[in-house]
């Protein structure tokens, strides 16, 4: 029996013995705290409620919700992450600002959006957090090529300006499509890169909640149709759920923009998305909402099914209600809530997704997290690898990319990984932090 199987029945038999969540919530305690003083005060049940397949969640605000923000000092010329044994990382590009989320062309040109959070009146130490230096949203968008294939580009220029925070991009044809926090645009894709003025194919709702601003567009698996991601506009819709028209929700709009309908909804802040490439489902990284504890609510990865609801604001992880809707609750959206695939850990800020796409990289999902601040230990900060058998996860998360974190006794911090994506022959993560792109590639691997 799985550890997560284990934990998930001995779960059941609290509930039961106690009768009431208060019982769950003690009776997990106990568990956790002997578990703890028989491994000399390390939290192994740790996994069992923030991450895998089968999780019972932290009853809420068992652990009070604080903050702590890191201090990005940035790479020196020698340093970089560490990928796992059997890899290597080189610097893909740097002296960057903000290189925020990747998209490769089929011709293996590598496009980066440039984008950070603007928000006024913030507290120094969360500007810190944000980035080496302080600058305003350079809102661009950059392509590179890297023309002997040895992970370094060997070029890079500005193909399009004056943007609105920029994240998702794609390539359909002649087509080159943008995702500005505010719209959807498209400009002609000629002789690689996009060309002329751009046509607006759909107002989006801008701006949101901490990081809530970026757009994401995928293709859905025949081409036909483009999946758009919007983030909510608050933490769990406490500025009145008429202001969250259209958020929390991935979109599906043709080609042109039109027809546009709800997919899937109640996914709180779903950023990166992908099509698994064995069942062609479209899958998310999901940011989960705040304020309920270190261990609460787990960000997950999750295959998105159409019309289905995910359970924000009004539940998570499935039926487990947000005491903040007490009292409140709409009991027939609570019930149909789904239950996502896999926790990838709370408050790690999960915002890339991507799935093998070179040789020598194992099957599965490869998660970037941009790390947390709402915790009183650092979490995420790393890329963590999700094995998948038959296009469905399996086992227990493994660290992939690590060493962004400096030194967490004085809150001080590398950079912090955001998308993730493939090029034919090796992985590529954004660090908009430290404005780096690292390249990871297999240790033995060969130059073209």
């Amino acid at each position: 029996m799985s550890m997560y199987k284990r934990y998930f029945y001995q779960k059941v038999w609290c509930v039961v013995l106690a009768g009431s969540l208060l019982g769950l919530a003690s009776c997990g305690h106990t568990r956790r705290e002997q578990n703890k003083r028989a491994n000399g005060g390390v939290d192994s049940l740790v996994h069992e409620i923030e991450y895998g397949l089968q999780i019972v969640p932290q009853s809420p605000l068992a652990t009070p919700s604080q903050n702590k923000f890191a201090k990005v000092l940035g790479w020196k010329s020698t340093q970089s992450p560490t990928a796992a044994k059997g890899f290597k990382v080189v610097r893909f590009a740097d002296s960057l600002n903000s290189p925020r989320n990747i998209y490769v062309a089929p011709n293996g040109d590598v496009f980066v959006a440039q984008s950070r959070t603007e928000k006024k009146g913030e507290k120094e130490e969360k500007v810190d957090a944000r980035n080496t230096f302080r600058s305003e949203s350079i809102n661009n968008i950059l392509r590179f090529s890297d023309e002997n294939g040895d992970g370094i580009a060997e070029k890079k220029e500005v193909v399009i300006e004056d943007l609105e925070q920029p994240y998702g991009m794609l390539i359909h044809k002649d087509w080159f499509y943008v995702a500005n926090t505010n719209a959807l645009l498209r400009y002609r894709y000629r002789d690689g890169k996009p060309s002329g003025e751009a046509e607006k194919l759909i107002d989006l709702p801008a701006g949101g909640y901490n990081n809530h601003w970026t757009r994401n567009i995928m293709l859905n698996a025949d081409s036909t149709k483009i999946f758009v991601s919007v983030g909510s506009g608050s933490n769990v819709g406490e500025n009145g759920m008429e202001h969250e028209r259209r958020r929390a929700n991935i979109l599906e709009v043709s080609l042109d923009g039109t027809e546009e309908r709800v997919f899937a909804s109640g996914i709180r802040n779903p950023v990166g998305m992908a099509i698994e490439p064995n069942t062609l489902s479209l899958w998310t990284a999901v940011n989960e909402r705040d304020e309920l504890g270190d261990e609460l609510v787990p960000d997950y990865i999750t295959s998105v099914k159409e019309n289905g609801f995910y359970g924000w604001p009004y539940a998570y992880w499935g039926h487990f209600p947000d005491p903040r809707w007490k009292n409140r609750l709409p009991q027939t959206l609570v019930e149909q809530s789904i239950t996502p695939d896999y926790a990838v850990g709370a408050h790690t800020a999960s915002l890339g997704l991507a799935f093998n796409g070179a040789p020598g990289f194992p099957e599965g999902a490869y998660v970037g997290q941009h790390g947390s601040w709402n915790r009183s230990t650092f979490s995420g900060y790393k890329v963590v690898f999700v094995p998948f058998e038959k296009g469905r996860p399996v086992g227990e998360p493994q660290d992939f990319l690590t060493g962004f974190i400096a030194d967490e006794r004085v809150s001080t911090v590398y950079g912090r990984p955001v998308a993730v994506a493939f090029t034919k022959t090796y992985m590529l993560v954004t660090d908009d932090a430290a404005n780096v792109i690292w390249t990871v590639k297999v240790e033995d691997y060969k130059e073209r």
